[in-house]
């Protein structure tokens, strides 16, 4: 294995730092410039993981978890703001800032955590495309899952072209995603009063917890938010304090426009399951099901779009997953490894739960993805409190620290997103073992705090390769 430890000084994904020139006259096209790190970012929220949660919730509750979705993404346009500015202002990433911050068993853990949603989200990418191939092209969905570890190929040969080439291949995806759903919606007609009603009335039976759980993690996804922070550093900006400010406010904008494009993708799903499937006294339960059930309702021409944009959004999500894990492995370990080797220990980790889903009969796709959200959920406060500490903190980030109501937003939203855990973790296991794990990280924690006695890495010398795998 091609393995070598990064010194300090190497900034976070070095092949692309500072490689897209901003320093356009005028402010659109500064603006234009900018725009791309969260469109990156925003295929995270409509990949197949979204889809399932989404068709989920809208076939099985109507249009009454719409707020959820509207929530969720709120929450993640706050969240990937204060990820752009972490980056632009202090030069880290996340992952960086953490192992700063951290002692070492802390930092371990975190990127366990990490790589345990990757390998989550990547499960939901095997399925969907694989789903998406037996549709279009009638392939058995055991080749499928296998075809899609070919996606490297690609990756590959995206990388070549640049980084720019990348972010106009995947807006390119997005707009497919979108305009597909865009035709879906104008034939289903959905009941648009209730679609008002769903987004402003929040309602949240006791037996849609595990879906809204899991519609929170497919949205605020966590290593989302080590990506976005590494991903503004591809801009050369100004380093002085206008310059940050001009890239933090072209930042925010482009993570408004972006994520906003990902919550019409995630309520347009949401509205067609409620519009075609609720009303029908239908829950979908498989991928494959959803095109049968949109033809005879909207025709031929709805259900092929659904699987074009299912295929879309499946290899869109391949580019980022692979950025991410890059990212989290640099940034916590000091270790860089290889993108292809990386994508082959990711994707070959996602495809055993999947073969073992299609060797079993391959039905519940939706379900086993929405699980694989809701561990998504479990990840995300552990990436989501740091953030907003470290964004925070005034030493870090001087004159861009949070405000005061970013800061209670932010916290708020972990408090969310905790007590959901909680809730889950409560009905689905039961008081005892959620006592026993909330007491085996309050133990780890308190052990990590007083007891080790290791420093933050910031003050040690980087480690030998060897030293590492250990």
């Amino acid at each position: 294995m091609d393995l070598r430890p990064t010194p300090d000084s190497t900034p976070s994904l070095p092949e692309a730092y500072r490689s897209v020139n901003v320093g356009a006259a005028g402010w659109l096209k500064k603006f234009l410039a900018f725009s791309g790190p969260a469109y990156l970012v925003s295929v995270g929220y409509m990949d197949p993981g979204n889809w399932a949660t989404d068709l989920e919730g809208g076939s099985r509750f109507g249009y009454a978890l719409l707020w959820v979705v509207l929530l969720s993404n709120l929450m993640a346009m706050l969240l990937q703001t204060l990820c752009a500015r972490l980056g632009i202002v202090t030069g880290k990433d996340l992952a960086q800032a953490c192992r700063d911050y951290y002692k070492k068993p802390a930092t371990i853990a975190l990127w366990i955590g990490c790589e345990i949603a990757i390998v989550a989200c990547d499960l939901a990418e095997v399925i969907g495309s694989a789903v998406a191939l037996k549709l279009l092209f009638g392939l058995p969905l055991m080749l499928g899952v296998l075809l899609t570890g070919l996606d490297v190929i690609l990756l590959l040969g995206l990388l070549k072209f640049g980084f720019r080439k990348i972010e106009a291949l995947v807006l390119t995806l997005v707009v497919t995603i979108a305009s597909c759903f865009a035709y879906e919606i104008l034939m289903a007609r959905p009941d648009w009063k209730s679609v008002g009603f769903g987004l402003v009335h929040p309602v949240l039976p006791p037996e849609a917890v595990l879906v809204a759980v899991g519609i929170i993690g497919a949205t605020v996804m966590p290593h989302n938010l080590y990506l976005h922070s590494s991903l503004v550093q591809t801009r050369a900006f100004n380093q002085d304090d206008k310059g940050k400010r001009e890239a933090v406010r072209s930042s925010t904008l482009d993570t408004i426009i972006a994520l906003g494009c990902a919550f019409f993708v995630n309520a347009a799903i949401l509205v067609l399951a409620a519009a075609v499937f609720h009303s029908a006294g239908r829950v979908v339960s498989d991928f494959a099901d959803a095109p049968g059930l949109l033809q005879p309702v909207l025709g031929g021409l709805a259900a092929t779009l659904f699987s074009v944009a299912l295929l879309a959004s499946g290899q869109s999500s391949t580019i980022t997953a692979t950025l991410a894990g890059q990212i989290v492995m640099e940034g916590f370990l000091r270790i860089r490894i290889k993108p292809w080797l990386r994508r082959i220990i990711t994707r070959g980790l996602a495809l055993i739960p999947a073969i073992a889903m299609v060797a079993g009969g391959g039905g519940n796709t939706v379900g086993l993805i929405v699980i694989s959200q809701v561990v998504l959920a479990m990840q995300l406060p552990f990436a989501l409190i740091p953030l907003v500490m470290f964004t925070s903190d005034k030493k870090k980030m001087g004159a861009f620290a949070n405000t005061l109501w970013m800061k209670v937003a932010g916290y708020a939203c972990g408090v969310v997103i905790i007590s959901l855990n909680i809730y889950l973790l409560k009905n689905t296991v039961g008081v005892a073992w959620l006592l026993i794990g909330l007491a085996a990280i309050g133990a780890f924690a308190l052990w990590v705090s007083v007891f080790y006695k290791g420093r933050p890495e910031r003050d040690q010398s980087v480690l030998t390769t060897n030293q590492k795998i250990a």
